[in-house]
């Protein structure tokens, strides 16, 4: 390429790489099958110097008519957000004004291109993704990324995205990697390893100037483990007598490949070696900076001559080792001074405006001792970073920044802010490392409360509900005299943690904190939300539901009104404080408020990058659309909570994919998951009891739904009453249907809403005959049929037609029951479907064929798209929403119009069942 935006298409060329046939043919299909128009994905794995490198060359030499883009990660960028992405796609920069609104502006703010709020990294994927797939139009795409390992982790986590949605692309994507991180677990793998004794015994005799003794020849293969680098460069340098015998060649034997690269850096001048380590501390690989940086050490450009003529080193449109390793050990066998000194005049060359964050990383790195200045310009470099989505990067720029700090009272803060963004990164252990060097000290009251606060959080997240609970506790009390609001709003933090996450059997640890927190002082006067959920939160707990309902109700009102973008309590809110506000809305019968508030919590969590706030968010706004009968977009969440965990190491939220587990009645994945999950408490009770009422085991819905109800857990009786009713009800056990009457009746009273009030008729249905009973089932059709709870119709037309059948009205039953069947059917909950199925054919009718969505012509994935087509989405919109490129949406329509046998975007609204 000799311009941006321009490409040069590689001739086909024969590499012979020794031993490496099977590898190669491996490659060579790869090509094949991107050519005929699919993607593909590959790892290759294997240790440093095995010939992965060699392997990305030979598939780029093989790749005629194809266009390569390629990057490596680099041990010093490791810190800086999206530089690895950056070098991958630097070329294909000029079409980002084909992308669709959202995903150019997320790209470009990533980039550093433009101004914006930091960028959603799935977002940011989701463009990257788009962009392969424009490029890939014209010319089948190869991108090659080398020494994955050392990518910074937005460029991991991105890639690894894009990875996981290729599709219908013409697109390979090969990472090559010694150890892969977790970002890529599951994709598919090739394990490179030494060559075999015979093509490695041929490889050292071609690298030999002179015989070599069969017997020391050999050792030298075991001993390299048929390593191909180790073999070509051992020989490398060494003197004819060393060579005599081998004797010398064995004493030579490195202990590393790495240590026979440092050899030949040793051999070259002295400027040679400084314009090296330069070049390998400036990893961007920008020739005009290397040389700016390298004359401020007084080197001159005949200093490169040495480099090049030993093959270690390229100098063109970007300076290229020749081998990751030699960067290595160019940077590794200079001095502390000598790095330092790299750094310093990299830093001085380097334009403060254009690239402020990489200049103040250098200026960090080059500082022999602590240094105000340079730590207060890392520390405004760490919000850049945050601004462009780099949680991981300014953590890094704060922990730097930290160490750099003269003072101690101003280090503390600086390691504060660091484990914040560690934590919010979603790296827990290294937050907790960092809390450590803190509570060094020395701490004032706030900082301690700060401390014990974080420590809750990540307590929280490991699954330690009660110590979390016990430290968010402390620091409340701790923060009441020095800062009574943000006193308030851990307290109320604390109030969700021992509700969501304490000992359902031990009551008395919620109605504790809720006392310790009602005796706090009052808020401000107008009181904020988080004042009034409070309030209303701890009254629920101590005086019951009656006392709190009003209290419930009106800080839901301004939890929903809250400008979020303008107050700084809306930022508490939006990571934390919404899981308390969704189980509120929970508790008041408000299915819109909860799905408002959890997709208002996505959003802002991936607006932060904050990744383990952004898993629960998920998780929650997944049972949202569990509640409405949304299980594909249930899925697709989870499926992102699971990427996320991957990325960061820590689980999956887990309490929502075990509901989903349930309704669509996976037996066995639902009861592994509710096992495996026994900390979720009533969630996992809840899962349970549908599970078995999908599957007719009422006798143990009854008794894990009892299990739930007991316990009165706040936003979870709106599920379990249902489950627990309907259990009872076909057991035989009257008085606990009253129980869970009596339990509804107070809430409709208080906080009447369509969907309550239709629960509620259907359980007195359940314990009424007649006339009486009929009517009551009707009303409970016509109440939750003005709401989105889908599932929860289906439920009532089954229980109406099972209740009709029961009176030998067989007709007006049969009509109940193909409702429901169809209903559950569209939904995709299998167990409620074949149900439905079974007393529908004892009534004499028959189960028609199943709908689209659940399997029958179409996939899953190829029904979502066809109704967002249905429903007018362009291909970009609906990639948008699903996070696949618009050409992979052109893909799956192409099959679904041949499974459906039309021709156009207008018959889908014949073929396929009604808008959701």
């Amino acid at each position: 390429m000799s311009g941006p935006g321009r490409w040069s298409t590689p001739s086909r060329r024969a590499v012979e790489l020794r031993g490496r046939q099977s590898e190669c043919a491996q490659l060579d299909q790869l090509l094949e099958s991107v050519q005929a128009g699919g993607s593909r994905v590959l790892v290759l794995r294997g240790d440093a110097g095995v010939g992965k490198t060699a392997l990305l060359d030979h598939l780029a030499g093989q790749a005629s008519g194809y266009r390569v883009a390629r990057a490596s990660g680099v041990q010093s960028e490791m810190e800086l957000a999206y530089a690895g992405l950056h070098q991958l796609v630097a070329r294909m920069l000029h079409r980002i004004d084909y992308l669709p609104g959202p995903q150019r502006e997320a790209l470009r703010t990533a980039f550093g291109l433009g101004p914006g709020s930091a960028p959603d990294r799935f977002l940011v994927g989701l463009a990257v993704l788009t962009l392969l797939a424009d490029v890939a139009e014209d010319h089948p795409l190869v991108c090659l990324v080398d020494d994955q390992q050392w990518l910074d982790r937005a460029s991991a986590q991105v890639l690894a995205f894009v990875a996981r949605r290729l599709e219908a692309e013409p697109v390979a994507l090969v990472f090559a990697a010694r150890e892969p991180g977790p970002e890529l677990a599951g994709l598919p793998e090739l394990v490179v390893e030494g060559l075999a004794d015979a093509d490695a015994r041929a490889l050292l005799d071609s690298a030999l100037p002179a015989p070599l003794d069969a017997r020391v020849r050999d050792r030298i293969v075991a001993e390299t483990r048929g390593n191909p680098l180790a073999l070509l460069e051992l020989p490398r340098g060494l003197t004819p007598a060393e060579l005599g015998g081998g004797f010398g060649l064995l004493a030579a034997v490195p202990t590393s490949v790495e240590d026979s690269f440092r050899r030949r850096l040793d051999a070259l001048p002295a400027a040679t070696r400084t314009l090296l380590l330069v070049a390998a501390t400036d990893p961007v690989g920008d020739p005009v900076l290397v040389w700016r940086a390298a004359g401020l050490l007084g080197v001159g450009a005949d200093a490169a001559a040495g480099a090049v003529e030993s093959g270690l080193i390229e100098f063109g449109a970007r300076v290229r080792f020749r081998h990751p390793l030699v960067r290595s050990a160019a940077y590794r066998s200079a001095t502390v001074e000598e790095r330092q000194d790299a750094h310093r005049v990299l830093a001085d060359a380097t334009d403060p405006d254009a690239d402020p964050a990489r200049r103040a990383w250098h200026r960090a790195q080059a500082s022999p001792q602590p240094d105000e200045a340079v730590a207060a310009e890392l520390e405004r470099s760490a919000g850049q970073a945050r601004d462009r989505g780099g949680l991981a990067a300014a953590a890094a720029f704060l922990e730097r920044a930290a160490m750099l700090t003269p003072d101690a009272a101003p280090r503390v803060g600086r390691l504060l802010a660091a484990a914040r963004a560690t934590r919010d990164a979603g790296a827990l252990e290294p937050a907790l490392r960092l809390l450590d060097a803190a509570e060094a000290g020395p701490l004032d009251g706030l900082q301690a409360a700060e401390i014990e606060h974080l420590r809750g959080q990540i307590a929280l997240v490991r699954g330690r509900g009660a110590d979390a609970t016990r430290l968010l506790l402390s620091a409340a009390r701790h923060l009441t005299p020095l800062d009574p609001a943000a006193a308030r709003e851990t307290h109320l933090e604390a109030l969700g943690t021992v509700v969501w996450a304490g000992d359902p059997d031990d009551p008395e640890v919620a109605r504790a904190a809720a006392a310790t927190a009602r005796a706090a002082p009052p808020g401000p006067d107008p009181p904020r939300a988080v004042d009034v959920l409070l309030d209303g939160f701890a009254l629920r707990l101590t005086d019951g539901y009656a006392a709190a309902a009003p209290t419930l109700a009106e800080a839901l009102r301004l939890l929903l009104e809250l400008d979020v973008a303008d107050d700084d309590v809306g930022r508490w809110l939006r990571l934390a404080g919404v899981r308390v506000g969704t189980m509120v809305a929970l508790e008041v019968w408000d299915v819109e408020a909860w799905h408002t508030l959890a997709a208002r919590q996505v959003r802002f969590a991936r607006d932060a990058g904050a990744l383990v706030p952004l898993q629960f968010a998920l998780n929650s706004l997944a049972a949202a659309h569990l509640l409405t009968g949304e299980l594909t977009a249930a899925a697709r969440l989870l499926d992102e909570d699971r990427l996320i965990g991957e990325a960061t190491g820590n689980p999956p939220g887990g309490f929502s994919a075990m509901t989903l587990a349930a309704w669509q009645g996976r037996e066995p994945e639902a009861t592994a998951l509710v096992r495996a999950h026994t900390r979720a408490g009533n969630f996992a009770t809840y899962a349970g009891a549908v599970l078995d009422n999908g599957l007719g085991r009422h006798d143990a819905a009854r008794d894990a739904a009892w299990r739930a109800f007991g316990r009165d857990q706040i936003g979870v009786g709106a599920f379990v009453v249902p489950e627990l009713a309907e259990a009872a009800s076909r057991t035989g056990d009257e008085e606990l249907v009253r129980d869970a009457l009596r339990w509804l009746s107070e809430r409709t009273r208080l906080t009447p809403s369509e969907w309550g009030l239709g629960i509620e008729a259907r359980v007195r249905a359940l314990l009424s005959d007649g006339d009486t009973a009929d009517r009551l089932h009707r009303e409970s059709i016509e109440r939750l049929g003005r709401t989105r709870v889908r599932p929860q119709l289906a439920r009532s037309h089954l229980l109406y037609g099972e209740w009709l059948r029961r009176r030998r009205r067989r007709v007006d039953a049969r009509e109940q029951l193909r409702t429901a069947y169809e209903l559950f059917d569209a939904m995709g909950m299998e167990a409620f479907a074949e149900r439905a199925g079974r007393e529908l054919r004892a009534t004499g009718g028959t189960v028609g064929k199943r709908t689209v969505e659940t399997g029958g012509e179409l996939t899953a994935q190829e029904a979502l798209i066809a109704g967002l087509a249905r429903d007018g989405l362009s291909n970009p919109e609906i990639g948008t929403r699903l996070f696949l490129s618009p050409r992979t949406v052109k893909y799956h329509l192409g099959k679904v119009f041949a499974k459906l046998a039309i021709s156009s975007r207008a018959e889908l609204e014949r073929v396929l069942p009604g808008g959701r």
